[in-house]
């Protein structure tokens, strides 16, 4: 099958995006302020980038049963994400609701894969209802295992349903603290997994991906200004840039 203008887009990138993070790998990067997951082992593990560890007892931010209840009340925005949305959540709030008064409520969770987000999503739809928007900003940690990651989009979307609009973040994980080999295994598994979520697109309308990946791509330069460890965007340059696009997204 002849590969679509996207395909081509995302390896020719990647391949781009590797070679900038490889060069970078000694730059200097701030202390990490939340986790991303941690290897079980040395091993690479079957995909190049490790093997996950547990996030159960990992840093999270989740909002408190009232604000979920008055987010989905007031037609705001349900989000669930890892150690970036931790970071950058409160952020993302304050300009929602300073743009035009949207809510949001939020279940981040640092180091957690799509699977437990998922899960979130699904608990959530259970206690609360969900509003008609759902930002799920979650696949960082799904390097790790890149073929599980397509069943748990098409979880998120069954649980949301037709008539709701899903926005999800796409990937973008070079980490600079682990060896050119496994930073270019890094780049590809990110790869792999925003092919899956546009092959998703295709068959689910409802689908938005918010093209935070892309945005970096487009100007190499930003995977070291707005990234400060190839993982979590730099405070307050990638985090207002990334909630910026987000913004927008939700808003459109």
């Amino acid at each position: 099958m002849k590969p679509n203008r996207r395909q081509i887009f995302t390896v020719g990138a990647a391949a781009a995006a590797a070679s900038v993070a490889a060069s970078a790998q000694t730059a200097a990067a701030a202390p990490a302020a939340v986790e991303f997951a941690a290897t079980t082992s040395s091993t690479t593990g079957p995909y190049g980038s490790g093997v996950a560890g547990s996030w159960t007892n990992s840093t999270r931010a989740i909002s408190t049963a009232a604000q979920f209840e008055k987010t989905r009340q007031t037609n705001g925005v349900f989000m669930f994400g890892d150690s970036i949305s931790v970071q950058d959540g409160k952020a993302l709030a304050i300009r929602l609701l300073n743009r035009n008064g949207t809510q949001l409520a939020v279940n981040n969770w640092s180091s957690r894969p799509s699977s437990g987000a998922v899960d979130a999503l699904q608990a959530a739809a259970s206690a609360y209802g969900l509003p008609r928007r759902i930002l799920m900003a979650s696949g960082s940690n799904d390097i790790f295992d890149p073929p599980k990651f397509r069943a748990q989009v098409d979880r998120a979307m069954s649980i949301a349903g037709r008539d709701r609009t899903v926005f999800w973040v796409d990937i973008q994980v070079v980490r600079r603290s682990v060896t050119a080999t496994v930073q270019q295994a890094d780049q590809r598994n990110s790869a792999w997994l925003n092919m899956q979520l546009y092959d998703a697109q295709t068959k689910y309308p409802n689908l938005r991906i918010i093209r935070w990946a892309e945005w970096l791509w487009v100007k190499p330069y930003r995977l070291l200004n707005y990234l400060r460890d190839g993982v979590h965007p730099s405070v307050p340059l990638g985090q207002d840039a990334r909630n910026e696009l987000i913004v927008q997204s939700l808003l459109s």
